[in-house]
């Protein structure tokens, strides 16, 4: 395996793409008589990057799933690599047949090592069957130096950050030396250096003739990499372009079915008194939160920016109680608060959106009802003994009205949703609770332009109430775009306290990386 040249600022184009891999016509699926799919097309051909977009639930991972054999499709024809697909497909036939998929969601093994996850199925062993271990690891370092990943094959998943974990997925894909390659949201944890090194695997593999598949609602990274694009809404064709031949405009108008000519709907909310300060934060392990203060001030959208492993996250959890703290104090209104656990900060009037809604945000085999209600049980209970069920069933409906939250109903189980409408179910949870500072991390990631137009009205609703916000983000335009002032942390310090009208995303870049 050869380690890909360093390339120039985004993927080559103009290569031949004469041979078609994938071609899908008329799909239909449904589930539970509800239809995501109808009489949907999508072609690939080789040695290009074919972009599948469309707001949370047009259908861009039901249609992937349906190629990757995760989902069979109702009905419509799906051909590989010349092959009519009689047979419905299963994960291990479809990936006999060259389809390889990285899931948006992280669809690891934690307790595995990063080799076991790698060759997760298709382990290394000796003639009797014993794993070589040795050996693995050597072949997973070639994949790992890919994409220069400074990582040890023979560690726990699980220690990894998310980033990293994510970058772990995508060697898990390109070891099955696949022809089609579904990239499902694949820079959504990444930082800005992954996604430059993630670019220079897709040249190579581009190069090699390989189709790639990109689902990605960062917009503006399709100008490096894409080829063509198609665009799904409601789970319904809409057209297929050049993207040479079309612009982003144009784009979100096809995605959402009406003109988007603002990306962040800002509104000038004035700042009342100081409701928040924390004094001297240090973590009680590790580098994560370093002598962290700060002021949040009544209406405020306060960011905070850094690279992975800043400590951004470690501070919001440190706040809420998700960690162990060292030193330091936290004030609420000039009055000390002791956020020891998180049910103390619930209390005390803080909300926290996690930054992994999967793992850490939806609970998996509950229904959307019970998702967006668990964290406001103690409201439903009559006499502390019986359960009010019709309030129960009234908020769930609220969130789901007001968030616009895709579903068939209540009693849908959430995993079934696509990730913005799980996403959207969070914070229906927290803002049932009634916060006063409420804490967000990566709010937006893996969300759809509309979907994330309708978070940032949601946030700026709030501060006109009153209500305070910090938010951690790694899209400095986001940031910029919706916040009031922003806190850059490096290396678990705070580097800067920045006006976003005087400042810019250079200057914050420089003040992320100083410790770094």
């Amino acid at each position: 395996m050869t380690h890909p040249e360093k390339l120039k600022k985004g993927v080559p184009k103009g290569n031949a793409m004469s041979k078609e891999l994938l071609r899908t016509e008329h799909i239909n699926k449904a589930f539970s008589g509800v239809p995501a799919l109808m009489d949907v097309q999508f072609d690939l051909k080789a040695g290009e990057v074919h972009a599948l977009l469309g707001e949370n639930g047009a259908g861009k991972s039901t249609l992937m799933k349906i190629i990757s054999g995760v989902y069979t499709r109702d009905s419509g024809d799906l051909v590989i690599q010349g092959e009519k697909i009689v047979h419905d497909l299963t994960p291990l036939s479809a990936q006999s047949k060259g389809v390889g998929i990285i899931h948006q969601e992280l669809n690891l093994c934690p307790h595995l090592t990063v080799a076991g996850n790698i060759f997760l199925n298709r382990e290394y062993t000796n003639k009797a069957g014993i794993l070589n271990k040795k050996k693995q690891n050597e072949e997973a370092r070639q994949y790992l130096n890919q994409l220069n990943l400074d990582i040890d094959p023979s560690t726990p998943t699980n220690k990894l950050p998310v980033s990293k974990q994510q970058m772990v997925e995508i060697c898990k894909t390109l070891s099955m030396n696949a022809n089609i390659v579904i990239m499902d949201e694949p820079t959504s944890s990444l930082t800005e250096k992954e996604i430059e090194d993630l670019f220079s695997v897709i040249a190579l593999l581009k190069e090699k003739g390989k189709g790639i598949v990109y689902i990605s609602h960062r917009l503006e990274e399709l100008s490096r990499i894409v080829d063509r694009v198609t665009i799904l809404r409601d789970g319904r064709y809409v057209k297929t372009l050049n993207y040479a031949e079309t612009n982003l405009p144009e784009i979100i108008s096809l995605m959402v079915g009406r003109s988007l000519t603002e990306k962040f709907p800002r509104i000038e909310v004035p700042r009342g008194e100081k409701v928040l300060e924390v004094k001297n934060l240090n973590s009680a392990h590790g580098v994560g939160v370093k002598d962290v203060s700060f002021e949040l001030r009544q209406g405020e959208i306060l960011g905070i920016a850094g690279l992975v492993g800043s400590g951004r996250t470690e501070t919001l959890e440190a706040i809420f109680g998700l960690s162990t703290l060292k030193s330091g104090r936290i004030f609420k209104k000039n009055a000390e608060i002791k956020n020891r656990r998180p049910y103390q900060a619930m209390r005390n009037g803080f909300a926290m959106v996690t930054e992994e809604r999967r793992a850490t945000g939806i609970f998996s085999i509950l229904n959307v009802r019970d998702n967006i209600t668990v964290a406001n049980m103690k409201n439903y209970l009559l006499a502390n003994f019986y359960i009010n069920n019709s309030k129960i069933i009234k908020d769930a409906d609220w969130a789901i009205k007001a968030l616009r939250i895709k579903t068939q109903n209540q009693r849908t189980l959430i995993r079934a949703l696509s990730g913005g409408n799980q996403q959207k179910a969070i914070f229906g949870r927290w803002m049932l609770t009634t916060p006063d500072i409420l804490l967000l991390d990566e709010p937006t990631r893996g969300i759809d332009v509309g979907a994330k137009y309708e978070i940032y009205q949601l946030m700026i609703d709030l501060a006109e109430k009153g209500d305070s916000i910090i938010m951690v983000s790694s899209e400095l335009p986001e940031l910029l775009g919706v916040c009031d002032r922003i806190l850059v942390m490096s290396g678990g310090l705070m580097t800067g306290d920045l006006d976003v009208k005087t400042t810019n995303q250079e200057e914050i870049m420089t003040l992320a990386a100083k410790y770094a």
